[in-house]
């Protein structure tokens, strides 16, 4: 169980008014819920509640985040009513605890069953994007005492694998998803868990004497070139992630070279270049391993420098170099965007700004409500249709739309679009507005002509052909990937045999 202090010491810049508000919350909790046990497992819901509002707090969230978690059994298992809730703890709290009520019932059962779970969370969100992520905590919660709970353990760890631990890392919360996949791997593949756990033990027992001298070196290094404010760190990779990269790369273990990594922190983005070209100018870099995330910033917000390096000593080790506002967003992703909310202050770099779409103007150009906003890409999934319309074949695109990996493609002018792998020219031209798609005639990738059903690569170049006697046909439907393509293509066949 963790203890009042220890929450209120992970939250950050609240006021003595919103902590009071978790310390309520918190009396209230101890006294609801006294001896009774989560189900599943053997444990308190008061231990379990309160590890959440910790995760929470170390997260950065919104202080009524915290307040909901610590309260998210009551309705059910304590049986207070919502009204109650929100007369004791804001109408903001209460319809929290609601949302994150009703997604508790989601069980991976099939391939329907799995969708009509995405299906839930999705429309959870549209009400607010709080509740998705009190479930990412409650969920990470769950797996780390999972050893509690053998019956349900192939579950849900497959649940996990396959809804949460995609979620998190659309969101950017890049800390929690690695833990998330790592338990869960642990029991949907023992075997291999076991055999990659004891060979990463190992390689971190023989390498930590020559990483931290390294390291020492490193760091000399980089205030000798003139880097005073400079944080490092190292960082071990998941147990998941290399398996991942042993079945896609087919790689060897002992050919995988950023297991481990440094991490470097400094004040701004010219320091991060500074950085690199200092680093370079002391060790030889590996050819092709060079990554600038700070240009060209992953989907998710993800921004760094990546190189990989000699150290000297037969060794070969990756180095990541950021702003600290940038590794903030890297480990927290949306809930570090959140506390700027909170705080009514916009995030202070440009490198939040994929984060902005969940805080949508509306038609009248106004903002939302706070806390009230429908992300673009789930509005583009459920084009405006009530959650009971929502057909097999757009919760099938959630799969395409969401939970695949990114890329993203410039167009002439160095606009740039967020789409998923394997997509065409015709996803690209639709992401700009139905009039471009539908009188696509042709596409120029990378200066030369190319079909429009050629996949693109991530940091193709795009230019878009069109005119007024173009128009989709049927075959277009095989070639699109996004949800909004398919809608517009389907849109207009539609109106032309009416």
């Amino acid at each position: 169980m963790r203890s009042l202090q220890e929450i209120l010491g992970a939250t950050r810049m609240l006021t003595e008014e919103k902590k009071a508000l978790i310390e309520k919350a918190y009396g209230f909790v101890m006294d609801l819920h006294k001896e009774q046990l989560r189900r599943y497992s053997t444990e308190p819901i008061t231990v379990h509640a309160t590890r959440v509002a910790f995760i929470l707090a170390e997260l950065g969230m919104p202080h009524e985040t915290i307040v909901a978690s610590l309260l998210h059994h009551a309705t059910k298992e304590g049986s207070v009513p919502v009204e109650k809730l929100s007369d004791e703890f804001g109408e903001a709290v209460a319809l929290l605890v609601e949302g994150a009520t009703k997604l508790r019932n989601i069980k991976y059962q099939d391939e329907m069953g799995h969708l009509e779970s995405l299906r839930k969370l999705f429309v959870a969100s549209t009400k607010d994007i709080r509740i998705l992520i009190l479930k990412l905590a409650d969920r990470l919660d769950s797996m780390r005492s999972l050893p509690l709970n053998k019956e349900h353990h192939l579950r849900i760890s497959k649940e996990t694998m396959e809804i949460y631990v995609p979620l998190a890392r659309r969101l950017g919360l890049q800390k929690m998803s690695r833990e998330m996949e790592d338990l869960a791997f642990r029991y949907i593949e023992p075997g291999e868990y076991k055999k990659l756990h004891n060979w990463l033990t190992k390689v971190q027992k023989e390498s930590a004497k020559p990483l931290e001298k390294f390291h020492k070196s490193l760091l000399k290094h980089l205030v000798k070139s003139g880097l005073l404010k400079v944080e490092t760190d190292t960082r071990l990779k998941g147990i998941y992630s290399i398996y991942q990269k042993v079945l896609q790369r087919k790689k060897e273990l002992d050919h995988i070279y950023d297991v481990l990594a440094i991490r470097i922190q400094v004040d701004t983005v010219e320091d991060c270049y500074r950085a690199l070209g200092s680093i370079h100018a002391f060790l030889r870099p590996l050819p092709g391993r060079i990554k600038d995330y700070i240009a060209f910033p992953k989907p998710n917000g993800y921004q760094s420098l990546h190189t990989t390096v000699f150290t000297g000593d037969g060794r070969i080790i990756e180095i990541q170099i950021r702003t600290r506002t940038m590794h903030e967003q890297a480990e927290y992703g949306l809930a570090s965007h959140l506390l700027y909310k909170e705080l009514g202050t916009d995030a202070p770099t440009p490198s939040f700004s994929w984060f902005n779409q969940f805080f949508p103007v509306d038609d009248a150009g106004e903002k939302d409500t706070p806390y009230s906003y429908i992300p673009k890409w789930l509005r583009h999934i459920f084009q405006g249709k009530p959650a009971d319309e929502v057909q097999a074949d757009h919760l099938t695109s959630l799969k395409t739309d969401f939970f695949q990996s990114r890329m993203f493609i410039f167009d002439p002018r160095g606009e740039v679009v967020d789409l998923p792998m394997h997509a065409t020219p015709i996803d690209f031209a639709y992401e700009f507005n139905a009039e471009r798609g539908n009188h696509l005639h042709g596409a120029k990738v990378n200066g030369k002509l190319s079909p429009l059903d050629a996949e693109l690569r991530n940091g193709d170049i795009v230019e878009l052909i069109t005119k007024d006697s173009a128009h989709p046909t049927e075959k277009w439907l095989q070639h699109a990937k996004t949800t909004l393509a398919k809608h517009h293509i389907k849109q207009y066949l539609e109106s032309t045999t009416r």
